[in-house]
């Protein structure tokens, strides 16, 4: 009886063998790889819902040879960047999973790695040109068995955002979505259009910019642009050097992890239209009328809701903000406040919201606001979580002076409307805000008609 549980177990493991061979992985290069300099090879690996944690390696020319590419399904073709230490991008499984669980996909993952791990940068930029006519060819291929430019998308990340847009311009446009996450900026930026992405290179263009000041490309590139955080300085990235590595790669890698939250449904990032980060803290920039019932856009994945509007707009760029670790989307209200002090104040406002057993807090501090006798001061308050049903709020005011005389807030009316959903604004009236010294307090529905 031993002896067949013997065999038996041999088999079993045998065949996790067979399958654990039959996948082909990204390829691991490591830090020697680079500092000799790697030769383009350009990989193709196939995943769809029947393999989905099983990549298949795929023929450039005889694409007959995989059944499982179903040429009526939608493709979506993930493209890296540039890979400094030769290792395989941490997220490639979880962003390929995510999309398969979104739909029923050919996913692709396109692995250059063998030409973008190379301590040479501008070598690897040299290849990107190669790798798009790699990719020009094998979707030339797939139109032959069928496939409809139209139905993919290329995400292309860093370097492959360009990558993206050498392929779409090689297709004259036709092919149906690119997504740029945080573009590669160095060797590109200054550049005229056919030498980087932009917006002729498909129907559909949305781009993400996360590290605009160092990694990313700074200008638009897109249908719509999205800066997170006004594009640089994440919160949570290190701020100083000596963090190592981290400090160079935090910014322009979390495109991809708001991405991959976007897909993933974990919450949504609302966007407002506007032309530059300033005036989105400030409050100008909360009216998306021009989007009709559909709303501000929302960032990532599900943008093609808001695809026809945005090609009659133009070129679109706007604003969020995020919370420093996931989930990273934050809940954005308009804070109006009316004091009767005679004399003008100047200063910075923290709002919490308590419900739901939770608190979101909210600190206004990106410039001290201007509060003025009778008259209305306009505040954009982003809090790191939704409160469905607030019971209470907590106010304080501060004004940064150590050495001055404490000074009071005497608030006539304050209004906080949120922006995300049609709730009736809350409100209170006749308060004292002490400076330094919450004040909390039951909101009530505002009886103002025109709010």
């Amino acid at each position: 009886m031993f002896l067949w549980e013997f065999l038996a177990l041999l088999l079993l493991i045998t065949v996790h063998i067979g399958k654990a061979k039959d996948c082909d992985e990204f390829t691991d290069l490591n830090f020697s790889h680079t500092f000799i300099g790697t030769s383009l090879k350009i990989r193709l690996l196939l995943y769809t819902r029947e393999n989905g944690t099983c990549g298949t390696l795929m023929s450039h020319t005889d694409l007959s040879a995989h059944p499982q590419f179903n040429f009526s399904r939608p493709t979506t073709f993930i493209i890296h960047g540039y890979r400094p230490t030769g290792s395989p991008p941490k997220w490639l499984h979880t962003l390929t999973e995510l999309l398969l669980a979104r739909e029923d996909l050919n996913v692709i993952v396109v692995d250059w790695n063998n030409g973008a791990a190379n301590l040479n940068y501008f070598k690897a930029v040299e290849n990107t040109h190669k790798t798009a006519e790699n990719l020009t060819a094998f979707i030339e291929k797939m139109r032959e068995h069928g496939a409809s430019l139209s139905s993919i998308h290329m995400i292309g990340v860093s370097l492959g955002a360009h990558i993206s847009g050498f392929v779409g311009a090689s297709l004259n446009g036709l092919v149906g979505r690119i997504t740029g996450l945080d573009p590669a900026g160095p060797q590109f930026t200054g550049t005229p259009p056919k030498d980087r992405l932009d917006p002729t290179d498909a129907q559909f263009v949305d781009v993400l910019h996360t590290d605009i000041d160092a990694l990313g490309f700074r200008e638009s590139l897109g249908h719509i642009d999205f800066y997170a955080n006004g594009g640089t300085d994440q919160p949570g990235c290190p701020k100083t050097i000596f963090s190592g590595g981290a400090y160079f790669k935090c910014d322009h890698q979390r495109s991809v992890l708001l991405y991959i939250e976007s897909v993933n449904r974990t919450c949504m990032s609302k966007a407002y239209p506007c032309s530059s980060n300033k005036d989105f803290l400030d409050g100008n920039c909360l009216n998306c009328d021009r989007f009709g019932d559909a709303g501000c856009p929302e960032f990532g994945y599900n943008i093609m809701k808001w695809k026809d509007v945005l090609l009659k707009l133009g070129q679109t760029k706007t604003f969020f903000t995020t919370n420093a670790v996931s989930p990273f989307c934050m809940t954005n209200y308009r804070v109006d406040v009316m004091i009767w002090n005679k004399d003008v104040r100047w200063g910075y406002i923290t709002v919490k919201l308590h419900g739901d057993g939770k608190e979101a807090v909210a600190t206004i501090d990106h410039k001290a606001a201007k509060f003025k006798r009778y008259t209305e001061t306009k505040l954009f308050a982003q809090f790191d979580k939704d409160i469905q049903s607030v019971k209470k709020v907590s106010l304080k005011f501060s004004t940064g002076n150590v050495c001055k005389p404490k000074y009071k807030l005497r608030v006539l009316r304050i209004r906080l409307t949120h922006l995300e959903r049609n709730d009736r604004p809350l409100c209170r009236y006749d308060i004292v805000l002490e400076e330094n010294k919450e004040f909390s307090f039951r909101p009530i529905p505002c009886q103002e008609s025109n709010f």
